[in-house]
């Protein structure tokens, strides 16, 4: 049995003197869209460079054969909605995580964190908000770029913005962090925006509504005019919003702005769906957060009657797939633990997705909603980020968890193959 192998000195921008090729033969391999039976996978270096069958494979003399029998090969899975810097609400709340955990302390769980992510088998990861360690996220995606601790290739949204008065942690004396950035207005959201992108942001992220209504009911935050204008300045640099919305009008002011994401999307009617469908717009429907909260609160899953949160999870998500819209993979880990990702892959067949259309949300979908042209799919002259799992995910989607292979960028990070 080969164990954990941290190579980590092949990544993109770092270049290695011997080349390195393998050649995959798995029982089969889904290629991000389709299931295929006895196919052979040639990797050289960080690339794919054959896919399909073994009759079509010129294989070099000198190649590692590595046999997966019984396994499936597929693309690296892509995580949609992750924090690293936080870990589950049941361990410490949410405001005693922001307001008492040092930056060290925080900083240390979130290496701990990518590396469980990565060794979970996703090898991309969307952070969409440090929730209060400032642009910490920006250096942790460094430091995995450079070699220096292992973790997924990272997409990250910093500080994230929110409306002024609206967010955490509130109800204590004097000036306390706050989970994210204030801003408002052309002047205020232009310069947040702007400051965010120089310290490395590569997504801006928005609250489009929050829980600040009367009684602490979720109402909207930001203007559709501010929404559109952060659209407006993010798109001038290449980047793009993703929003936090669970509320109608949230998501209908989202919407009009043309951003590319909504993450939760518990506001959502079969009218936005349609809209959203229309525009192009994704959803991300973080059901695993929704679970986990209500089972912190003391839901008991199977045994208690689905609270009205959990209730409501099921009906946007119904609601969108039948509109049309894309769906992205992501379960906002950071408030269930980090490593156990792939559970919201199970939930989102609980719900209703087929399970081959979990897998090409995880992979193929993702990487192309979120910008990643050779990621997520398993074709010559992609990136040679694979993940091997025991038995077929079409047939039960819970082998996801069962991870016995992982290659990032060419490299096995992870092998108990044999």
């Amino acid at each position: 049995m080969r164990y954990v192998v941290f190579a980590f000195f092949l990544l993109f921008n770092i270049s290695v003197n011997a080349q390195s090729s393998y050649l995959f033969k798995p029982d089969r391999v889904f290629d991000g869209t389709v299931m295929h039976a006895n196919w052979w996978v040639l990797v050289r270096d960080s690339q794919i460079v054959a896919a399909g069958d073994p009759a079509t494979i010129q294989v070099p003399e000198k190649v590692t054969v590595i046999d997966l029998k019984g396994m499936t090969l597929m693309p690296g899975l892509i995580e949609g909605h992750s924090h690293l810097f936080l870990h589950p609400y049941n361990e410490t709340s949410w405001n005693d995580q922001v307001l008492t955990e040092s930056g060290a302390e925080r900083t240390a769980r979130a290496v701990v964190h990518a590396r469980a992510t990565l060794m979970a088998g996703f090898t991309t990861a969307r952070d969409l908000g440090t929730e209060g360690a400032m642009y910490d996220d920006a250096g942790l995606k460094e430091a995995i770029n450079k070699g220096i601790i292992p973790g997924p290739r990272l997409i990250v949204a910093t500080r994230a913005i929110v409306a002024t008065g609206s967010y955490g942690p509130k109800g204590y004396n004097g000036d306390i962090p706050l989970g994210a950035e204030e801003a408002d207005g052309t002047d205020g959201l232009t310069k947040a925006i702007r400051s965010q992108i120089g310290h490395g942001a590569d997504v801006i992220k928005l609250y489009a509504d929050y829980r600040w209504g009367l009684n602490k009911t979720p109402a909207p935050t930001f203007t559709a005019t501010e929404l559109k204008l952060a659209v407006e300045v993010a798109g001038s640099s290449g980047r793009y919003v993703v929003v936090h919305s669970g509320t109608e009008e949230g998501m209908r002011r989202a919407i009009e702005a043309g951003v590319r994401t909504i993450e939760h999307g518990d506001g959502g009617t079969p009218e936005l769906f349609r809209l959203m469908k229309e525009k192009g717009i994704a959803l991300c429907p973080t059901l695993t957060a929704t679970e986990s909260i209500a089972s912190y609160k003391g839901w008991r899953k199977g045994i208690d009657q689905e609270t009205v949160a959990i209730k409501q999870k099921h009906k946007i998500f119904n609601d969108a797939m039948k509109a049309g819209v894309t769906i992205c993979m992501g379960g906002d880990v950071g408030v269930f633990a980090h490593g156990d990702n792939s559970r919201e892959m199970l939930l989102m067949v609980e719900y209703g997705m087929k399970p081959i259309d979990v897998l090409h949300a995880a992979t193929a979908v993702n990487a192309s909603v979120f910008g990643l042209p050779l990621l997520g799919n398993i074709r010559a002259g992609y990136v040679a980020d694979l993940i091997a799992v025991k038995g077929d995910p079409v047939a039960d989607i819970a082998v996801v968890k069962l991870v016995s292979m992982v290659m990032q960028n060419g490299v096995i990070v992870l092998d108990i193959t044999r």
